[in-house]
């Protein structure tokens, strides 16, 4: 199975931020990645008028654009699927990033600024470590905001082979 972490904290604290520093330094190191973000608003992508929003308005439950470059899968639901509902469908990667889904038990990130908040989201048993602006010393690696080197790092270890130059 594809490891999964998530990357997690309050509002405004930095979590899209970290994942665009994350995301590179994976990609230097040769693994592919997926990322999924959770919105509990909901969301549309399609746009109206296009052929594939004319599909859905006239019945279809699932619509896939596909190109030379990318693919898109549009599907209507009637719950909200969970983690590893979602993450069963991805293949070819060698790690999934989640944004959110604070609540699955998943190894998580957290993103805490001690501007936005002073108190942490989850619990210490529940982190495989925290990006932090000031130290916590709570039990749990630690790393600046800005150190996606070493959070990488972290990963690697832990959760991925190593790739061969």
């Amino acid at each position: 199975m594809i490891p999964v972490i998530s990357i997690v904290g309050k509002s405004n604290v930095g979590k899209t931020t970290l994942l665009e520093k994350l995301l590179p330094e994976i990609k230097r190191r040769g693994y592919r990645v997926a990322t999924i973000k959770h919105d509990v608003h909901g969301f549309n992508i399609d746009q109206p008028g296009k052929d594939t929003w004319r599909h859905a308005r006239a019945g279809a439950d699932i619509v896939v654009i596909s190109s030379p470059q990318k693919i898109a899968t549009i599907e209507k639901v009637d719950r909200e699927r969970t983690l590893d509902e979602i993450a069963k469908k991805i293949e070819h990667v060698d790690l999934i990033l989640t944004e959110g889904f604070k609540r699955e038990d998943r190894p998580k990130i957290e993103v805490y600024r001690s501007e936005v908040s002073d108190t942490l989201l989850c619990e210490k048993e529940e982190l495989l470590a925290v990006a932090t602006d000031v130290p916590l010393n709570i039990g749990v690696p630690e790393f600046a905001l800005d150190d996606s080197a070493g959070i990488v790092d972290l990963i690697q270890k832990q959760f991925l082979k190593a790739k061969k130059s």
